[in-house]
Parts: C-alpha cells; structure tokens; sequence
C-alpha cells in the first residue's frame, strides 16, 4: 500500500512513519510538510509545503495513493477556542476535503485525542473542537474514514522527536501499563492499527486506547 502521512516532523508522525517504513505492507510512503525530513529511505518521498492548502497542486502526484494517516496537530495548551478551532477543525478539514476529491478511494486516519468529544457539547473546549473535527471528517466521502484516540504513547526505537516529559513517562511505562492500561500504548500499535484498518478494515470509526491495541494484533 502506498501512504500519506502528515506530521512527520512529530512525535507521533513519526513514530508511524518508522512503524510504516518497517512493515513490507507499506510500499511507498509521502510526507506532507512544511520542513523537510532528516531522515532518508528508498520508500520515503516528500513534498514540502509553506501552507496545507496548497495540496491540491500536488494532486497528480497523490491520486493513487492508499491512506492518509493525519499525525499533524498543536496542543490546546496556551490556546483559547477560537485560535484551538483555527489551528485544529481549520487546519485538518480543509486538507481532508481535498483529498476526498483528489481520490475518494482513500482511506483517511485522524489522531485525536482521548477523552474526545463527541456531542460537541462538553465543558472541555479542545475535546469540544475534537469532537467537532472527528464528526466532519467522517462525512466525508472517502471509502473510510477512521479517528484514533490514543493516550500517552510509547516512543518506537529510533524516534528523535521526543519531548522530555515523553522520556521520562517511557521510563515508567510498566508501571502505566499496569495502574492505566486503557490510557496508555505503544507507537508501534498506534502505526500497525492504522496499516491494518487500511488493509482489513475495523468494525467502527473511532478507535479507542483498546482499539488500537486489538486493531494492532
């Protein structure tokens, strides 16, 4: 299969772009973004853009790809709803439309959040624009469309893209694995769950901590 992924500047883009580049599933893998990559492989390509909205002048070159696995995101931290709605619902939507029209075959994958928001009506503002993000992406018209709610994620060997707080946590997995085992996962499920919702399918839209790691077997 051949694969979209954005965010591969991130720790979770690439977390999944390591986990992609290992699994021989995976043929050829594109990373959307706005710097380019320190990391060089024969399956890897890029295109390097100064807005998300100018993916459609790429659409020649992506119409025949499989998946888009959307890794890309800010957190809520500092922001306030509108700034939250403009750099979330404003940021991913957009992109995922014009890819629904470059090639509604596609499979499209979001990383949310645990704890999303699903009514849209809740008292958390980022689960709130979560929630809101999630619900219209599903609407759109591709073959499937599917939202991951990971929790904290364990880095795979090899990531750079690690904040401190990520290391420190990753020292104490075993200990979050056993008192929070459905807040909690590897980088290695998150990116196999979404290989294998490309290739078999899952039986519902929104993958929980759970979901991930059955979805990963």
């Amino acid at each position: 299969m051949k694969i979209i992924i954005t965010g591969a500047t991130g720790l979770v883009g690439e977390g999944v772009l390591l986990v992609c580049l290992e699994n021989p599933a995976v043929t050829e893998i594109i990373s959307v973004s706005r710097k380019p990559l320190l990391l060089k492989n024969n399956k890897l390509k890029e295109i390097i853009v100064k807005d998300f909205s100018e993916i459609k002048d790429h659409a020649l070159q992506l119409k025949d790809y499989d998946a888009c696995f959307f890794c890309a995101g800010v957190s809520a931290v500092g922001e306030n709803e509108e700034s939250f709605t403009r750099k979330t619902f404003d940021f991913v939507v957009p992109f995922a439309q014009s890819l629904s029209e470059i090639n509604p075959g596609m499979t499209f994958i979001y990383v949310s959040g645990n704890r999303t928001d699903s009514t849209e009506q809740g008292k958390v503002m980022w689960a709130r624009v979560k929630g809101k993000t999630e619900n219209t992406l599903l609407k759109l018209p591709f073959k499937a469309a599917y939202n991951f709610r990971p929790g904290f994620m364990q880095p795979v060997k090899g990531q750079k893209n690690v904040r401190l707080i990520y290391r420190v946590f990753d020292r104490l997995s075993p200990l979050w694995y056993l008192i929070f085992p459905n807040w909690i996962c590897r980088m290695q499920e998150v990116g196999s769950a979404m290989i294998h919702c490309v290739s078999k399918g899952y039986h519902q839209s929104i993958l929980e901590v759970k979901d991930i790691k059955l979805q990963a077997k």
